[in-house]
């Protein structure tokens, strides 16, 4: 069987040599949009030390408070079983973040001490600070070719896409 090539081992592409039928198809324009902004982005939160799951989740801390595991992976998308690698590295606990310092914290729930309750420490709501001054630049570069209109509209649209699908 045979697979895909990796998307980001492709180099850039000229568009003017890129067929018209290939440059009119949204989804793969979608694509290649996720491919720059994969790129763009994974780039400035590693240079920060953090990755994007790690970023998903404080924010989805701060943004919605304390949260069980489980809740933290449906409203982040984050697999369950992935999560729990997420957390140990926002935790402190695992080597890869290389500082040690707690991001969050997990405590046993009082209501049901079968799960834990994930907070964001005081450390992690500073770092978040920076991470997300690192995405909004990010954004900036991924989508510096828009007008701030534009931008907001593409937003808009990435959105109702999303929603449909995310529906099923």
């Amino acid at each position: 069987m045979r697979t895909m090539p990796e998307p980001d081992r492709h180099g850039p592409t000229d568009p003017s040599a890129v067929p018209a039928r290939l440059r009119s198809l949204a989804s793969r324009l979608l694509g290649r949009g996720a491919v720059h902004a994969e790129r763009i982005s994974n780039a400035r939160l590693a240079a920060a030390g953090a990755t994007r799951w790690q970023y998903a989740t404080l924010v989805t801390l701060r943004d919605g408070g304390p949260a069980s595991q489980a809740t933290l992976s449906e409203r982040t998308g984050i697999h369950r079983s992935d999560m729990v690698a997420v957390l140990s590295g926002l935790t402190g606990s695992d080597t890869g973040t290389g500082t040690g310092t707690a991001y969050v914290r997990r405590a046993p729930d009082p209501a049901d001490r079968r799960r834990n309750i994930v907070t964001l420490t005081p450390a992690g709501r500073s770092w978040l600070r920076t991470l997300d001054q690192l995405v909004d630049e990010t954004q900036d570069e991924l989508l510096a070719p828009l007008t701030p209109a534009e931008r907001a509209e593409l937003v808009r649209l990435l959105q109702r896409i999303d929603d449909q699908h995310s529906a099923h």
